[in-house]
C-alpha cells in the first residue's frame, strides 16, 4: 500500500511542479511565446511517454504494481474522481467564489477543450491499437480516463489560479490519483497516462490562449441562471434553473 501511494505522490508533484511552471509564466499572456512556454511540461510528458511506450520499463513497473496490489486488485476510484474538477468548478462558481471567466465562457472552453482531447485520444487508440495490461482490449493508448481528468484540472486551475490558487491547483490530485489508478487497477500502462496527461493539458493551454468563440456569451448579462454539475452512480448531468 506504501508503493500505491509513493506512485500517486510522485506523479502529483510531478504535475503540480508542471502547472507552477505554465502559472509562473502566465503573466506574459498574449505574448508571442506563452504558449511555447506553456507546451514545454505537457510536450515533454508526452514525450517520456512515447519513450516508455512498450518498453521493459512499463512492463517491469506493471508486474511490481500487480505484484504489491494483488493479480484480483481493483477500486475503480479512477471513474469518480475524473469528474471532480468539474464539480469543484461549478460548485466554486455556485459559492461566488472569484473565476476568471463567466460560467458560461467556462463552460464553453472545458467542452471545446475536452472536444478537442477525446478526438486526438481516441484517434490514437485506433491508429495505435495498443493492447491493454488486462488484455481487455487493444485500446490502451492514451488513457481516455487520464486525458479527460488533466483537461478538467487544466481548465479548473486556469479558471481560479489568481482568486483561489488552493482550490485551482486541488484538481490536480483527482486528475493524478485518476491516471495512478489507471495503472493499479492495470487498465493502462504508465507510457498511456503520460500521454495522456500531456494532450490534456497541452490541448486546454491552447484553448486558453486562443480563446475560441469568445465573444459568444447569451447568459453573461443575466444573473438569474444557476447551472451545477449532478453526478451520481447512475447518471451524470446538469441541473439548470432559471429564476423570474
Amino acid at each position: 500500500m506504501k508503493y500505491i501511494f509513493l506512485l500517486i505522490f510522485s506523479i502529483n508533484i510531478f504535475s503540480l511542479e508542471a502547472q507552477r511552471f505554465i502559472d509562473h509564466n502566465s503573466d506574459s499572456l498574449k505574448t508571442k511565446n506563452t504558449f511555447l512556454k506553456s507546451s514545454i511540461v505537457p510536450l515533454s510528458m508526452i514525450t517520456v511517454g512515447i519513450i516508455a511506450n512498450n518498453s521493459q520499463f512499463e512492463k517491469d513497473l506493471r508486474d511490481d504494481i500487480r505484484a504489491k496490489v494483488g493479480n484480483d486488485f481493483q477500486f475503480r476510484i479512477d471513474d469518480y474522481f475524473q469528474f471532480a474538477p468539474i464539480v469543484e468548478m461549478y460548485f466554486a462558481d455556485a459559492l461566488n467564489i472569484k473565476a476568471k471567466n463567466h460560467w458560461f465562457d467556462q463552460t464553453k472552453y472545458l467542452l471545446i477543450s475536452n472536444l478537442i482531447t477525446s478526438v486526438i485520444t481516441k484517434g490514437l487508440k485506433r491508429a495505435t491499437l495498443k493492447t491493454r495490461p488486462d488484455f481487455s482490449s487493444n485500446l490502451s493508448f492514451p488513457s481516455g480516463h487520464t486525458s479527460f481528468s488533466f483537461t478538467n484540472a487544466s481548465v479548473l486551475m486556469h479558471e481560479f489560479k489568481d482568486s483561489a490558487p488552493v482550490l485551482a491547483y486541488s484538481g490536480f490530485f483527482f486528475s493524478t490519483t485518476t491516471g495512478a489508478f489507471r495503472m493499479i487497477n492495470n487498465r493502462h500502462w504508465i507510457s498511456d497516462v503520460l500521454v495522456g496527461a500531456g494532450i490534456g493539458i497541452l490541448v486546454t493551454e491552447l484553448v486558453y490562449y486562443l480563446e475560441p468563440l469568445k465573444n459568444f456569451n447569451p447568459f453573461k448579462k443575466n444573473d438569474n441562471i444557476n447551472f451545477l454539475p449532478m453526478i451520481d452512480q447512475n447518471s451524470k448531468g446538469f441541473y439548470f434553473s432559471y429564476t423570474f
